[in-house]
Formats: structure tokens, C-alpha cells, sequence
């Protein structure tokens, strides 16, 4: 499943072709693609005749931010919101050219062109919305803050709180967004922190070393545009190259690349984590 990095990594790559484009017109050829109480028909007149300000990104999310409408007396922006969930991928194509194998939402854009949004598995949602009916959607108002929007002290204080397991902790889009499985794996590693520790156990300076790592791993993977483990490509169709990088996910069974003992793993929250026991006690 897209993560921060690559969820980032896309709108950095959408952006330049989607930002100064007015949308003429929308189709869903799967309409349960639409999330929320929201017809193709209602979809479409959210979005249509408005101009793409940015593409941007809330923790998992992909948003386009839309202009007001030229025509709507109270100018309010809208926007669109993307839940890639497992499978879902975009992409520009030709305006003319024939409807994508998988797709399940075509925005048609000024310039010929029309932004694709496919997925395979069929998990992913798109919703048109704006400001006021965002800050009442329930799953985007319980998100944490972003990770560079985390402070130490905040950090601390959240983890004192809980009585999870510290990997546990770092899925939990509530206290930190933008993390999953493979990124709370590695920045564990990292700061030398087993993934089954309670978080109250957690001493105050490994949680520092902790939220240092999320950064760094973050931005490391950004960097090499995401990690492709199966499904994921870049807007371009280019594979993320952070998986080559990895230090411990996916990897049990294999050396520990810091001190040689064998890689193990365990479920946490439902999800396998890999460690290595002798560097993370």
C-alpha cells in the first residue's frame, strides 16, 4: 500500500502537469470509485469549470486543490481527494485516446489531456469536496500531525500516554500520520527499538532517536521516489528505488547488516515486523 513517500512522490510528479488546467469534465467509469454521498453527476459539478491550483498531500492522501468556480456567486475552492489504498495509480493521457485498461475516474483537463486515475483491485476513492464538508470528514479530522510537524516533546508526551507497542503506535494514523508498514520497520531499526516494546517503556531519548529516524527515513525515501514492493509506479511508470535500501523489511531469515545476527520477524498489530534482536533489545 502507497505510503507518505510515495503518495508524495506522486504529487510532485502530477503537479507540474495538472497546476494552471481547468477541468471540462469528469466520467467514472466505475463509479464506486466515489466515496461519500456523491454521483458521477454530483462529482462532476464539484469539479468542472474549476482551475487546478496545487497537488498537494495529507498524510496518504493525495488532494488537487481547485480554484472557486468563475461562475459560483460564493467563490469557495474545492478539491479533490484520492485514497490510493493498495492499487491505485494515475496518470496524463492523451485526451483522444482510448479509455485506460482499469481505469475508474477520467478528468478531462484543459490543454488535451485527462488525468487517469486506475486501480486494479478496485480498493482506492476519489471525492470532490469543499473546505467545510473536508473538516467534517471524520477520517481526515483524526489524522496526527505530519512527521516534520512533530516535535520531540510532543512525541514523548504522545507515546507516554499509550499502552500499545511502539509499532503499533507508529501505524496508528491518529498519533503520526503518513506510516505504514514498510517505514515503521526500518526507522525502528534505526534508533535501535525493538517493535514489541511498550511505548511507556520507550525511554524518553530512544523516542527522540525514534522520531529522528521517521524523518530521516522519510525524506531518504522520497528521495529515491518511493519503494515499489509490487504495484507501485510513479505517474511516468517508473518503479520507487528505496527498496533497495532497505535495512530490515522483508528481509527476515537474512544477516542483520549492522551486527550479522539473523534478521527475525513477528506480528504486530496484525501486520509481520521484522527486526534484529540483537540491535533492537
Amino acid at each position: 500500500m502507497p505510503e507518505l513517500p510515495e503518495v508524495e512522490t506522486i504529487a510532485r510528479a502530477l503537479a507540474p502537469g495538472l497546476v494552471g488546467r481547468t477541468i471540462l469534465g469528469v466520467d467514472a467509469p466505475d463509479p464506486t470509485v466515489l466515496a461519500g454521498p456523491r454521483t458521477r453527476a454530483a462529482f462532476a459539478k464539484v469539479a468542472t469549470g474549476r482551475t487546478i491550483t496545487a497537488v498537494t498531500r495529507r498524510a496518504k492522501l493525495l488532494l488537487v486543490n481547485l480554484s472557486p468556480h468563475p461562475e459560483a456567486p460564493d467563490a469557495s475552492p474545492a478539491l479533490l481527494a484520492f485514497h490510493l489504498r493498495m492499487t491505485g495509480r494515475f496518470h496524463i493521457a492523451r485526451a483522444d485516446g482510448p479509455v485506460p485498461e482499469r481505469a475508474r475516474l477520467l478528468v478531462r483537463l484543459s490543454g488535451d489531456g485527462t488525468l487517469v486515475f486506475s486501480d486494479l483491485r478496485r480498493f482506492g476513492t476519489a471525492r470532490a469536496l469543499f473546505p467545510e464538508a473536508l473538516a467534517r470528514w471524520d477520517f481526515y479530522a483524526s489524522l496526527g500531525p505530519e512527521p516534520w510537524d512533530m516535535t520531540p516533546e510532543a512525541f514523548t508526551a504522545a507515546l507516554s500516554r499509550r499502552g500499545t507497542r511502539i509499532k503499533a503506535a507508529l501505524l496508528d494514523q491518529t498519533l503520526i500520520a503518513g506510516i505504514s508498514n514498510i517505514y515503521a520497520d526500518e526507522s525502528l531499526f534505526a534508533a535501535g527499538v525493538h517493535p514489541e516494546t511498550p511505548c511507556r517503556a520507550v525511554a524518553p531519548q530512544k523516542r527522540e532517536a525514534l522520531l529522528a529516524a521517521v524523518k530521516d527515513v522519510l525524506a531518504r525515501a522520497i528521495a529515491a521516489g518511493g519503494s515499489t514492493i509490487r504495484d507501485y509506479r510513479t505517474p511516468d511508470g517508473v518503479e520507487g528505488g528505496f527498496q533497495n535500501a532497505f535495512s530490515v523489511y522483508g528481509k527476515a531469515g537474512e544477516p542483520c547488516p549492522a551486527c550479522g545476527g539473523t534478521l527475525v520477524s513477528v506480528k504486530v498489530a496484525g501486520r509481520t515486523s521484522t527486526f534484529c534482536p540483537r540491535c533492537q533489545k
